[in-house]
């Protein structure tokens, strides 16, 4: 038999169902074959040496030491496995699977990202490190209105601005008025400041004990880890510390918050939030989420995200493997408009929920994002089409320069 490159499909040739694969593991197999065969076989090969290539005949032994002695099929013989070809890399066999792109994004990456390969586009990394901050970026993408140019020109907002290649994808290029786009390209209207606007309207700075932390209700409290987001939302309630670079999740910091809540027995209740946490590594989330449950009293942990949304791209499998480990665990994700919810962001959810996590949506109500019946309809039926459930609904607070957002209730 001849070699094929490095990857592994295997079909059950003797069986009825042979034309039915499923998806286990990083391998497509058979109904039938048991999942302990899978797992532990693509466990015995991703620890095998190999030189790169492999043959029918060369999965048999590593699939008779994958399934033990005890479940060796008689029929598991190389005549009965088909190999086929698909990518490696350096972290071992993967299956080849392209990500979903939604139209818009299709077209968008066509006209001004034609070099960027699928595995650029589709790292998180890669598209914070390509955020649109400044004015000439911008320009490259939509065609500016005068308001848009002049605020972008003058600065000096609470809030800075940021948006990722992926959701500026989803902007209208020509119509300043569409809803997403209104929400991350700032106006004069944040420079407006109106009677019963402040820069923390809900005092949260009163009641921080610890930087970093906020301890308002006797059984719960929110934690900032950092003040960074991969998109700039233009309501943004904490814009008078987001963004700055004040707040970040260096260890001596996150102790102190840590000492505090070991030492605050009637605190039961975490919410994480910031910043996006989901901004963090998957290494720093997981020793933060380590330290939370190893205090007994804290009993629920919740983390509040806009990334499903601005960046889905995030919700990898190495990170959601990581998010089933400190269970119980919700999150609350930040969705506004019909148009947010792509095949991209429903990727996202469903691996969120596909792990265990209870998924809320928290929704701002926006004068002229999402401030009508026809359009919270479909963002609702959307949200649930993609196993997210409509939770929250917020007025928008009254921040400073925010006027222009608030809608009568």
């Amino acid at each position: 038999m001849s070699e094929v490159p490095l990857a592994v499909r295997l079909d059950d040739g003797g069986s009825a169902h042979s034309g039915a694969s499923v998806l286990r593991s990083n391998h497509w197999v058979q109904p039938e074959l048991p999942f302990t065969f899978v797992s532990s076989l693509d466990s015995t090969l991703q620890a095998a040496p190999c030189s790169g290539t492999v043959t029918a005949e060369s999965i048999v032994p590593l699939a008779t030491t994958a399934l033990g002695s005890g479940h060796v099929a008689a029929s598991l013989t190389a005549p009965s496995l088909s190999v086929a070809v698909t990518e490696v890399s350096r972290a071992g066999i993967q299956r080849r699977r392209r990500p979903p792109l939604n139209p818009r994004t299709r077209a968008f990456r066509r006209r001004f990202f034609p070099e960027v390969t699928d595995q650029q586009w589709n790292d998180w990394r890669w598209q914070s490190q390509h955020r649109i901050r400044r004015l000439d970026q911008f320009e490259r993408f939509v065609n500016l209105s005068t308001d848009e140019r002049e605020a972008l020109t003058q600065g000096g907002t609470l809030l800075p601005v940021g948006v990722t290649p992926y959701y500026m994808s989803l902007l209208d290029a020509d119509d300043a008025s569409q809803p997403l786009r209104r929400t991350v390209i700032p106006t004069g209207n944040e420079f407006i400041r109106r009677e019963g606007e402040a820069d923390d309207p809900l005092g949260e700075d009163g009641h921080s004990p610890v930087p970093g932390l906020v301890h308002r209700y006797p059984d719960r409290v929110l934690l900032l880890p950092l003040d960074f987001c991969s998109t700039y939302c233009r309501y943004c309630t904490r814009s008078r510390v987001v963004g700055h670079g004040e707040i970040v999740p260096n260890e001596k910091r996150l102790e102190a918050i840590f000492h505090y809540l070991e030492n605050t027995p009637q605190v039961r209740d975490v919410l994480i939030s910031g910043g996006d946490p989901l901004a963090l590594s998957d290494e720093k989330l997981d020793w933060i989420l380590s330290r939370l449950r190893a205090i007994p009293h804290i009993e629920f942990v919740r983390i509040g995200s806009k990334m499903p949304a601005v960046l889905p791209q995030r919700i990898t499998p190495a990170f959601v493997r990581m998010l089933r480990r400190y269970h119980p665990l919700w999150m609350s994700l930040h969705f506004l408009h019909p148009d947010e919810c792509t095949a991209e962001s429903r990727q996202a959810c469903e691996r969120l929920a596909d792990a265990g996590i209870p998924l809320g949506s928290q929704t701002v109500l926006l004068r002229g994002v999402n401030d009508n019946v026809e359009t919270m309809k479909q963002l609702v039926h959307n949200l649930l089409l993609m196993r997210v459930r409509p939770y929250y609904l917020y007025q928008c607070d009254p921040i400073s320069g925010s006027s222009h957002f608030r809608t009568p209730v």
